[in-house]
């Protein structure tokens, strides 16, 4: 009886035992529990950190890979536009020499037309030149004609005033021989006054030849004179 309550006083404590050392287990447990939730809401935060870190780097290599397409994309178009303008540039050359050879032609065409012309204005120039002098030689003809009909007149003027004068004179010294013989000496006005007018209209007729003459003669001098001033201006030219 001794014996069996010992052994179940034993299986007691024993129990007892095992029991606390259970619940040092459990409380342990507890502990490594809350110490495992607490590393886990850690872990999860930290997930969630390095889920956002994770998806900003998505989003920068995204971008990266975009301006990387887009750097792409410009390489390309950079490559298009050098080549673009390398064709262009050669174009532009080419059109330059066309236009080089070209202005060279029409240089060339244009001095050949220059001596052309130069030398049409020159034959010109010497047929109108003949003309001119032609002209100025029959004008300075027509002036020696002109101003020897203007010495002869002249000269046939005075000859017939003196010979008027002379007629008047002695017809004036036979008037008035007869007069001093007459008693009227009024008769012998009157002839007087008659021969006085014809001599002053002879005078006036001849000296308005004369004037025409000389208008004509000036005309004459003028025309050369003009003819002389374009001769000698080509002969400039």
């Amino acid at each position: 009886m001794k014996s069996h309550d010992i052994r179940s006083k034993w299986k007691i404590a024993e129990t007892q035992g095992r029991n606390n050392l259970l619940e040092i287990q459990l409380e342990e447990a507890n502990r490594l529990v809350k110490l495992t939730q607490t590393k886990e809401n850690c872990m999860q935060e930290e997930c969630s950190l390095l889920h956002g870190m994770i998806a900003e780097l998505q989003v920068t290599i995204q971008k990266q890979y975009d301006v990387r397409d887009e750097n792409e994309h410009f390489k390309k178009c950079i490559q298009d536009l050098e080549k673009k303008l390398r064709i262009a540039e050669q174009e532009q050359k080419e059109h330059i020499e066309k236009l080089l050879l070209e202005m060279k032609t029409m240089e060339q065409e244009h001095k050949v037309e220059c001596v052309k012309i130069q030398q049409d204005m020159s034959r010109k120039f010497e047929i109108k030149e003949a003309e001119l002098k032609e002209i100025i030689d029959k004008k300075e003809t027509e002036i020696q004609l002109l101003n020897r009909q203007l010495c002869s007149q002249e000269r046939e003027k005075q000859n017939e005033i003196i010979k008027l004068q002379m007629e008047f004179n002695t017809k004036l010294v036979k008037i008035q021989s007869t007069s001093i013989k007459s008693p009227h000496q009024d008769s012998s006005a009157l002839p007087q006054n008659i021969f006085k007018r014809k001599l002053q209209h002879l005078q006036e007729e001849k000296n308005r030849e004369i004037a025409a003459l000389r208008r004509t003669i000036r005309e004459l001098e003028q025309q050369q004179d003009c003819n002389q001033g374009s001769y000698v201006k080509r002969r400039r030219f």
